[in-house]
Protein backbone atom coordinates (compact mmCIF):
# COMPACT_ATOMS: atom_id res chain seq x y z
CA UNK A 1 0.00 0.00 0.00
CA UNK A 2 2.76 2.45 0.69
CA UNK A 3 4.72 2.06 -2.81
CA UNK A 4 1.11 3.23 -4.40
CA UNK A 5 1.73 6.48 -2.16
CA UNK A 6 3.87 9.04 -2.55
CA UNK A 7 6.60 9.97 -0.02
CA UNK A 8 7.11 13.39 0.69
CA UNK A 9 10.40 14.19 3.19
CA UNK A 10 10.32 17.14 5.20
CA UNK A 11 13.41 18.73 6.16
CA UNK A 12 13.65 19.82 9.86
CA UNK A 13 17.48 20.02 10.45
CA UNK A 14 20.03 22.33 10.53
CA UNK A 15 17.92 25.06 9.03
CA UNK A 16 15.01 23.88 8.29
CA UNK A 17 12.09 23.69 10.41
CA UNK A 18 14.50 26.14 13.17
CA UNK A 19 14.25 29.98 14.09
CA UNK A 20 17.69 30.23 11.85
CA UNK A 21 14.28 30.44 9.37
CA UNK A 22 12.19 33.21 10.72
CA UNK A 23 8.36 34.19 10.48
CA UNK A 24 7.45 30.83 9.18
CA UNK A 25 5.42 28.66 11.51
CA UNK A 26 7.35 25.25 11.19
CA UNK A 27 5.50 23.09 13.58
CA UNK A 28 2.08 24.22 11.65
CA UNK A 29 3.33 23.63 8.55
CA UNK A 30 4.10 20.43 8.99
CA UNK A 31 0.44 19.61 10.71
CA UNK A 32 -0.64 20.97 7.45
CA UNK A 33 1.55 19.12 5.03
CA UNK A 34 0.40 16.10 7.43
CA UNK A 35 -3.35 16.98 7.12
CA UNK A 36 -3.12 17.59 3.20
CA UNK A 37 -1.33 15.15 2.30
CA UNK A 38 -3.07 12.40 4.85
CA UNK A 39 -5.23 10.50 2.10
CA UNK A 40 -2.59 10.25 -0.25
CA UNK A 41 1.04 10.16 0.84
CA UNK A 42 3.30 9.07 3.29
CA UNK A 43 4.94 12.44 5.47
CA UNK A 44 8.32 11.79 7.13
CA UNK A 45 10.61 13.95 8.88
CA UNK A 46 14.53 14.00 8.65
CA UNK A 47 17.32 15.84 10.05
CA UNK A 48 19.56 17.78 7.60
CA UNK A 49 19.36 17.13 4.01
CA UNK A 50 22.53 19.08 3.61
CA UNK A 51 20.86 22.25 1.12
CA UNK A 52 20.84 24.43 3.59
CA UNK A 53 20.68 27.67 0.47
CA UNK A 54 17.38 26.05 -0.15
CA UNK A 55 16.68 25.80 3.71
CA UNK A 56 12.68 24.50 4.39
CA UNK A 57 13.58 21.85 1.98
CA UNK A 58 10.43 19.14 0.36
CA UNK A 59 11.10 16.31 -1.55
CA UNK A 60 8.42 14.59 -3.30
CA UNK A 61 9.24 10.90 -4.25
CA UNK A 62 7.25 9.40 -6.87
CA UNK A 63 4.87 6.19 -6.67
CA UNK A 64 5.87 2.86 -7.83
CA UNK A 65 3.54 4.09 -10.93
CA UNK A 66 5.00 7.48 -11.68
CA UNK A 67 8.46 6.08 -11.25
CA UNK A 68 7.84 3.46 -13.96
CA UNK A 69 6.51 6.74 -16.15
CA UNK A 70 9.39 8.20 -15.18
CA UNK A 71 9.11 10.65 -12.25
CA UNK A 72 11.71 10.83 -10.21
CA UNK A 73 12.27 12.81 -6.61
CA UNK A 74 11.32 16.52 -6.76
CA UNK A 75 13.20 18.65 -4.77
CA UNK A 76 11.32 21.81 -3.16
CA UNK A 77 13.18 24.43 -1.65
CA UNK A 78 12.60 27.91 0.27
CA UNK A 79 9.09 26.15 0.82
CA UNK A 80 7.79 29.28 3.45
CA UNK A 81 4.65 30.19 1.71
CA UNK A 82 1.51 28.43 3.83
CA UNK A 83 -0.23 28.24 0.51
CA UNK A 84 2.48 25.37 -0.62
CA UNK A 85 1.32 22.40 1.13
CA UNK A 86 -1.87 22.76 -0.36
CA UNK A 87 0.07 23.28 -4.24
CA UNK A 88 2.14 20.03 -3.01
CA UNK A 89 -1.04 18.17 -1.72
CA UNK A 90 -3.27 19.11 -5.04
CA UNK A 91 0.00 17.46 -7.41
CA UNK A 92 0.15 14.75 -5.39
CA UNK A 93 -3.60 14.17 -5.60
CA UNK A 94 -3.21 14.04 -8.90
CA UNK A 95 -0.66 11.81 -9.32
CA UNK A 96 2.42 13.47 -8.33
CA UNK A 97 5.66 13.26 -10.09
CA UNK A 98 5.85 10.86 -13.33
CA UNK A 99 1.67 11.25 -13.51
CA UNK A 100 0.95 14.29 -13.07
CA UNK A 101 2.57 17.68 -13.70
CA UNK A 102 2.63 19.86 -10.71
CA UNK A 103 1.15 23.59 -10.24
CA UNK A 104 3.64 26.32 -12.17
CA UNK A 105 4.24 27.88 -8.82
CA UNK A 106 5.91 24.68 -7.81
CA UNK A 107 8.54 25.18 -10.28
CA UNK A 108 9.88 28.21 -8.13
CA UNK A 109 10.70 26.32 -5.36
CA UNK A 110 12.20 23.46 -7.61
CA UNK A 111 15.92 23.13 -7.08
CA UNK A 112 18.28 20.62 -8.21
CA UNK A 113 20.88 18.98 -5.40
CA UNK A 114 24.37 18.27 -6.00
CA UNK A 115 24.11 14.22 -6.46
CA UNK A 116 26.46 13.46 -3.57
CA UNK A 117 22.91 15.03 -1.08
CA UNK A 118 20.77 13.14 -3.81
CA UNK A 119 21.85 9.94 -3.45
CA UNK A 120 22.32 10.06 0.16
CA UNK A 121 18.68 11.19 0.79
CA UNK A 122 16.79 9.17 -2.02
CA UNK A 123 18.30 5.90 -1.04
Amino acid sequence: AAAARCTVTVCRGCCCGTPKIPGLDHAGQLAQLRRALADNAQVRVTGCLDACEHANVVVVQPTVAGRAAGGRPVWLGLVNDPDAADDIAAWIAAGGPGLADPPGILDLYEFTPSRRIRQAAED
